[in-house]
């Protein structure tokens, strides 16, 4: 085979003459956050739909990760001693499926109903602070157990508004005495 005609020819390489250009003459992106109006710029916190996003989220995965424990530890102590493996392996995964459902469908429900809450106090009030949250807390424990009588939604509003501003009292003192 001659290989003295491959020389005039090259194959073809698209990308050939961008493996020399740095990467900050292609792309001049900004380093601090673009806002469409300077409202956006001024407001130090998430929006109500990211707050809905977050806690409705949070919730839902925390619940079924410890829905999903504590129904997988239900199903191992379930476990007859005449079971085989596949059968223990099935009741272990059937139950902790069941409950990760379950705890993660309740805590989503309560984030979803604590985030409208705290982002409806803060337009009313246009102030974000602890009272806020303690509020929304109070409130979201309040309504979830409305169904079951006046004294079940206090004692649950009462925890729900402890827990809420324990949270952000826990959540200043990380930030203050813990380096990141």
């Amino acid at each position: 085979m001659d290989h003295s005609n491959d020389q005039k020819y090259y194959k073809y390489h698209p990308y050939q003459d961008l493996y020399n250009v740095p990467a900050q003459s292609l792309y001049n992106l900004p380093t601090s956050p673009e806002y469409l109006f300077d409202e956006e710029a001024a407001h130090q916190r998430r929006s109500w739909s990211e707050n809905l996003q977050y806690y409705t989220g949070a919730g839902y995965l925390s619940g079924a990760i410890i829905g999903g424990a504590k129904g997988s530890f239900d199903g191992i102590r379930s476990a007859e001693p005449g079971d085989t493996m596949k059968l223990r392996i099935n009741r272990i995964l059937n139950s902790g499926g069941h409950t990760g459902r379950k705890f993660g469908n309740n805590l989503g429900v309560l984030g979803l109903m604590f985030a409208g809450l705290e982002s409806a106090l803060i337009h009313y009030r246009d102030t974000d602070d602890l009272l806020n949250t303690a509020l929304a807390g109070l409130g979201t424990g309040a309504i979830y157990r409305a169904a079951r009588g006046p004294r079940s939604a206090a004692v649950a509003g009462a925890i729900g508004g402890i827990a809420a501003a324990a949270a952000v009292a826990g959540k200043q003192v990380v930030k203050r005495y813990v380096p990141i």
